[in-house]
């Protein structure tokens, strides 16, 4: 295929070997062109409803631990705190999947006006784009509708999301999977993994985090400042000075940690603000569920205790390997921080961590002085 071949060498390796190992590049765009069909058929297939209410469960878990810690720091005025905390409780959920996607009726509705031919690829790919273009315009001075299935029926994504304008949280089905999740699992591991990436999106309600003008090119799109919005949405700056004061004083610890990591600053503010309190709030919410079910035990041939495992669930999720020059541009480039400091960050300033290992006061993950927003 010519498109192929134009855009070979821009690929990554990985990239490379998939497309010319495993996948058709002809089915890899209509996949992403069809996609709530597509998403239909992956979870009736692959997903399993305990696996959702399993990870609602732990959403609602985690969210509560947001809620205490909300209640008590002491940097946020009452009036805030009040506001921050009826937003938290009216952020919406959507996990998995909408029950309209296993719906057959409205999904022929939806593409009722598409016409596809297997036989003639090119006309099917812009009758794609004519559908998709009318649907948009189709829109345009309707009532806006923020939990419409449509917007949040991708199931098949490999990726969480906070929307500021929606005061939501989204967790597709593709990542309640793999390493991140399975509903079989002691719950260390899945409060580990999957409740790490949860409080993270939580906690994204919350924070201040902004792409300006000169470093568009850290991020996919301009994100606007979590704090700005109220729990409906609207652009609304609900902080009080004086408590936004404290709370930039509490974030240049975490500026100054993590640009003594490398030459270069490390992610942007708000996602290692969010990685602290993500995990502060899985582990928490994870002793909580502990206290109300039981101890669980030990995962065989591995002498680590259900708490240890839960920080080594964690670490595992952000894993990988770079050669210098891919780490560099990482670090000048990614929104995140590479996974090694998306790691040694948050446990390094949490004192469970510490506790749990045994790790001696100022060693390298039980440093002096620790940061801590949330």
């Amino acid at each position: 295929m010519l498109l192929l071949r134009y855009t070979h060498p821009f690929l990554s390796l990985l990239q490379r070997h998939l497309w010319c190992s495993t996948l058709d590049p002809n089915d890899v765009e209509l996949v992403r062109r069809v996609s709530l069909s597509v998403g239909s058929l992956y979870v009736r297939r692959y997903f399993h409803e305990e696996a959702k209410r399993s990870a609602m469960e732990m959403v609602q878990n985690i969210r509560n631990q947001f809620l205490d810690i909300l209640k008590t720091i002491d940097w946020m005025d009452d009036e805030t705190r009040m506001k921050g905390i009826d937003k938290a409780k009216s952020m919406s959920v959507h996990i998995a999947y909408p029950d309209e996607l296993l719906d057959n009726s409205k999904l022929e509705k939806f593409y009722q006006n598409l016409e596809i031919n297997p036989d003639l690829y090119l006309e099917s790919i812009l009758n794609l784009t004519k559908f998709g273009t009318s649907y948009s315009f189709g829109r345009l001075r309707q009532p806006v509708n923020k939990s419409e299935w449509i917007t949040h029926g991708r199931p098949a994504v490999v990726n969480a999301y906070y929307s500021s304008i929606e005061n939501s949280i989204q967790f597709p089905a593709g990542i309640l999977q793999g390493h991140f999740f399975n509903s079989d699992r002691p719950r260390y591991m899945n409060y580990g993994a999957i409740g790490f990436v949860i409080g993270h999106e939580i906690t994204h309600g919350f924070d201040d985090q902004l792409c300006k003008q000169a470093a568009l090119s850290r991020c996919a799109m301009v994100y606007l400042q979590g704090r700005q919005f109220d729990k409906n949405g609207n652009l609304v700056d609900w902080w009080q000075a004086v408590t936004m004061k404290k709370y930039l004083a509490k974030t240049r610890c975490v500026i100054e940690q993590y640009g003594n990591y490398t030459d270069e600053h490390t992610g942007l503010k708000g996602e290692n603000i969010a990685d602290n309190g993500g995990l502060k709030e899985a582990y928490r919410a994870y002793l909580a569920w502990v206290d109300h079910n039981h101890v669980e035990q030990t995962l065989p041939g591995l002498d680590y205790t259900p708490r240890q495992m839960f920080w080594i669930s964690a670490a595992q999720t952000w894993c990988s390997k770079y050669r210098a020059e891919a780490m560099q541009q990482r670090i000048i480039t990614g929104v995140h921080s590479p996974g090694r400091f998306r790691v040694q960050g948050p446990c390094s300033n949490l004192e469970e961590f510490s506790k749990d290992f045994n790790c001696p006061r100022g060693s390298a993950m039980n440093p002096e002085k620790k940061c801590s927003v949330w």
